[in-house]
């Protein structure tokens, strides 16, 4: 052995240059990174489930739900494990291995068909991939409930689906059970809006939706939005596998999304406070004060102030009177604190509107005095001394609104008749012209000057508000301006105009939005049958909004639960099955809109 030893021993380095010379690539290489499979994009499975769907006489206590996949998983949103009816707490769970167990801290009721259902809560450990979803059905009792329905819940202003609101069905018909009792049934609605509630009992139902802040399956109507059917609903539809509704999609899977049938349409809302009373009071200047309500629709009987004449005070109440402004028209010095005495319908102890005398402060901030009363004269601004306004023309706007007008404080001397309006032509003639003066119902220190003529292109048209024509309530006087306006003139730009007919006699509002439905472009107020026209418009899509306004108030009303009240009507016109409109450049587009097809 020492003698094979001596004669061999000196050629071993020899061989090992050798080899890693003849296998540079081996694994031993620890300079180059492994390459790995191509990436997992498969979601989990469920390999086992426990109790099997369908169970019946499953114990009320300490229930365990246990859904086993073929890989590691994480509980990615432990909101979307759901439970109908739903508990006073949610579901519980832990990861134990590859399984996901489900449980309750109270019992559950008996003789109830329950379904668990865990779409949107679950992805693999590893890539993150999504588990499509599955809905579990058990019973407490002997038999499994085999009736659905099924709906959409959209907003009541843009029609757009809500997500993640929560669908309730009551047996309890009275108006009281949202307030008090979770539901006897419920669902989360999907990305398009979309829910389907399966496995309930022949029956009537009450039917609400509400988006749900603190999960607890009650409404809260101080914070929560909610929509509810008109009529009792009875269903009919039976479950079965073969019921594309109750499939679980992609929700990018648009075509069979959309394709599903809903029963019912939710319009979701938020409804104004019913409890009425003050909840913010504030002096904002030596002559200027607020007070907000917390309610709409106030009721006032009387308002005075002590000290300062009644002839004295100007109010003003928002379009929706839950906000009153209020001006003091005295330039004498006013006291840090004005008491105001106001006689308005407030809600008592009972929760009853009462006839209420309130006596209610109305304190100058100390800082804010010593603002307002410079003590050396270099202190003082020039908009200090002058009766302010702001004034201003769009060019897209000035045919449907003319010129806008508006004092920071109420006039007491106005001198409309002195305003210039005049137009120079191409050909740079000047003309005088007329126009009239528009008080605003709604803001009574804003006013639109209307001309008289119609507008053309190429023109420019000014309007000048001469010196001291203008006097507010602390005395002051205004400065002289000018604006100057000229009707668009991009050849790129085009114009809508919508036919309208069928109104009978009714309001409606009609809306031009962006193509998201969430910026108003331009609004009309249509009393009667006639033709809008949305003029200088940018290539883009655009959707109309029509609202039925039943009290004619020009804005948008929202419901009332209690008193049965849905939101005002709201529709969008369809051109061929979409709800937008591609306008590109250059063109007049023209529509008929027959109001009475579109709200049937």
């Amino acid at each position: 052995m020492r003698k094979f030893l001596s004669k061999y021993f000196p050629l071993i380095p020899v061989l090992i240059v050798l080899v890693s010379v003849s296998f540079p690539y081996g694994c031993a290489n620890t300079t180059t990174p492994p390459t790995g499979g191509d990436k997992d994009t498969i979601p989990p499975v469920i390999k086992k489930i426990f109790p099997l769907p369908g169970s019946v006489n499953v114990p009320r206590h300490k229930t365990k739900i246990v859904f086993t996949f073929n890989e590691y998983v994480k509980v990615t949103d432990n909101k979307n494990i759901y439970l109908s009816p739903p508990l006073e707490k949610a579901p519980k769970y832990k990861i134990d291995g590859k399984s996901v167990v489900i449980w309750f801290e109270s019992d559950l009721d008996s003789a109830t068909t329950y379904t668990l259902d865990i779409t949107g809560a679950i992805a693999d450990n590893n890539e993150n991939n999504p588990f499509p979803g599955y809905t579990l059905v058990f019973s407490t009792g002997d038999c499994i409930d085999s009736l659905m329905m099924t709906g959409t819940v959209q907003d009541c202003n843009t029609l757009m689906p809500i997500k993640g609101a929560t669908v309730m069905l009551y047996r309890d018909h009275a108006d009281s059970a949202i307030f008090k009792k979770r539901p006897v049934a419920s669902a989360k609605t999907d990305d398009w809006g979309f829910f389907s509630i399966r496995n309930i009992s022949d029956t009537l139902y009450r039917v609400y939706a509400i988006v749900d802040a603190n999960g607890d399956n009650i409404y809260q109507a101080e914070t929560e939005k909610v929509a509810f059917l008109d009529t009792l609903f009875r269903p009919t539809m039976v479950v079965s596998d073969s019921i594309p509704e109750l499939a679980k999609y992609d929700m990018k899977d648009t075509l069979n999304c959309l394709a599903r049938k809903s029963e019912v349409e939710l319009n979701i809302f938020r409804e104004k406070p019913s409890k009425q009373f003050v909840v913010k009071k504030e002096r904002v200047g030596l002559r200027t004060a607020y007070l907000t309500f917390m309610a709409p629709g106030t009721v006032v009987y009387g308002m005075k102030m002590r000290g300062i004449p009644k002839e004295k005070l100007i109010s003003q109440f928002n379009i929706e009177r839950d906000s009153l402004e209020i001006w003091v028209n005295d330039q004498r010095n006013l006291p840090d604190t004005l008491k105001l005495l106001i006689g308005y319908d407030k809600t008592d102890s009972l929760g009853f509107l009462m006839p209420t005398k309130e006596e209610i402060p109305l304190v100058l901030d100390k800082k804010l005095r010593a603002t307002l009363q410079r003590s050396s004269r270099r202190d003082i601004k020039h908009e200090d001394t002058i009766c302010v306004m702001t004034a201003k023309a769009e060019p897209d706007m000035v045919e449907q609104y003319g010129f806008s007008v508006e004092f920071k404080y109420p006039l007491i001397e106005d001198a409309f008749d002195s305003l210039i309006f005049r137009s120079v032509n191409p050909r740079q003639q000047e003309k005088r012209g007329t126009y009239k003066v528009i008080q605003d119902s709604t803001n009574l220190r804003r006013y639109s000057i209307m001309p008289d003529e119609k507008l053309m292109p190429g023109y420019e048209y000014f309007l000048k508000i001469p010196y001291r024509k203008f006097r507010d309530i602390n005395g002051f006087y205004n400065d002289s301006t000018e604006l100057k306006v000229s009707l668009p003139n991009d050849e790129k730009l085009s114009s809508l105009t919508l036919n309208i007919s069928g109104t009978a006699g009714c309001r409606y509002i009609a809306d031009l939005l962006s193509e998201k439905r969430d910026k108003v472009i331009r609004s009309f107020l249509v009393d009667f049958d006639q033709q809008v026209v949305f003029p200088y418009l940018k290539a883009a899509k655009y959707c109309i909004r029509l609202t039925e306004d039943r009290n004619r108030n020009g804005i948008v009303d929202t419901g009332i639960l209690l008193e049965r009240q849905q939101p005002e009507k709201v529709r969008f016109y369809k051109i061929e099955d979409s709800f937008l409109i591609d306008i590109p450049e250059r063109v007049e587009m023209e529509q008929d809109i027959k109001i009475e097809e579109l709200f049937k």
